[in-house]
């Protein structure tokens, strides 16, 4: 029984896109075991996936689960994170190990000296780590697991949506990890404002002055707009998003959650762009995501992640984002 090790200690996001990975080394070697390293805050991404056999939480320090690492007998490291703290895993267990391409310095290029290129997908880099055990993408997409109480749960009954799941919502994530990915509150209170389905806000703690902002712009009767940021657990986020009509996300975790759901999908792209492959990926090749982006600024990306403010002060990669087609999207075949 060969035993794996996959490693991928950040964050939401790049956690989901590991699914395929994690789905596929299961079915395609025979008694696979696999076991999953990620920081403990992360753990509820993976919590509910039913083919990771054990979960191993990093809480601060790695010499606190050095002994268990190396006790494990691993057979096979697959390092789907590829920095310093995986080098030292390997380091620790010392059992033969794989990677994955970053593509580091192509985003470098795009980043300083904004060259026209773009990387593969992450999950089809991903799958390079375990292509030499002869694993193979099986193009079935994302996977997020719900708690079982709430896949049972009805949501026309629920009591986070109670009759706004009868006429149909569109949900609106409301931040992400850096102000340069984040759509402004005037934008936000737009999309409130003009959709002609009512709107359900989701974010976590740090979004809620934010989405109390929004709904201060917003014109739009209260009963139209529910506001759940800082109210709900990671996995009631997703359960509004797998229900939901449509989702309007930035570049954030919450997108590929949504993905894995195949929802219909508007994406805002502010700092960060498409090439980087971190796009919404989905189980069909004829399902894409509506990307919304201001192309041929001169100071985009300005990074491959983001800024806590805009280096420029204008925030033009997402101001000038074109709302009134966005819009119209929105409500069309709704």
């Amino acid at each position: 029984m060969p035993k794996f090790l996959i490693i991928r200690f950040s964050s939401i996001g790049d956690i989901v896109l590991t699914s395929p990975v994690i789905r596929c080394l299961k079915k395609q070697i025979r008694h696979a075991e696999v076991h999953f390293l990620t920081k403990q805050c992360f753990a509820p991404v993976i919590e509910f996936n039913p083919g990771i056999d054990k979960r191993i939480l990093l809480r601060d320090s790695l010499s606190k689960i050095s002994a268990q690492l190396k006790s494990e007998k691993y057979d096979y490291i697959i390092d789907l994170h590829h920095n310093l703290r995986s080098l030292q895993v390997k380091s620790i267990v010392r059992t033969r190990s794989f990677s994955f391409p970053k593509k580091n310095f192509d985003k470098w290029k795009m980043v300083n000296l904004k060259a026209s290129l773009s990387v593969p997908h992450v999950v089809d880099r991903y799958f390079k780590a375990v292509e030499s055990l002869g694993v193979k993408n099986d193009g079935e997409g994302l996977e997020f697991f719900l708690p079982p109480e709430l896949e049972q749960r009805n949501p026309v009954e629920s009591g986070y949506l109670s009759a706004l799941a009868v006429a149909g919502y569109i949900a609106v994530v409301v931040g992400a990890n850096h102000f340069t990915k984040e759509p402004t509150d005037e934008m936000l209170a737009r999309i409130c404002n003009e959709s002609v389905k009512p709107v359900v806000l989701i974010g976590g703690n740090a979004d809620i002055s934010k989405a109390e902002r929004v709904l201060s712009l917003s014109k739009s009767p209260r009963t139209r707009v529910l506001n759940f940021c800082g109210k709900l657990t990671l996995h009631e986020s997703a359960w509004i998003v797998k229900y939901a009509d449509k989702v309007v996300t930035p570049d954030t975790g919450m997108m590929h959650i949504a993905a894995a759901f195949s929802k219909q999908l508007i994406t805002l792209w502010g700092n960060t762009v498409p090439g980087f492959g971190m796009t919404p990926y989905f189980r069909s090749s004829t399902q894409q995501a509506e990307i919304y982006e201001v192309k041929d600024l001169d100071c985009r990306p300005c990074s491959k992640i983001g800024f806590k403010s805009c280096p420029k002060k204008h925030f033009h990669c997402m101001k000038w984002i074109n709302m009134d087609q966005l819009i119209d999207s929105l409500n069309n075949e709704l």
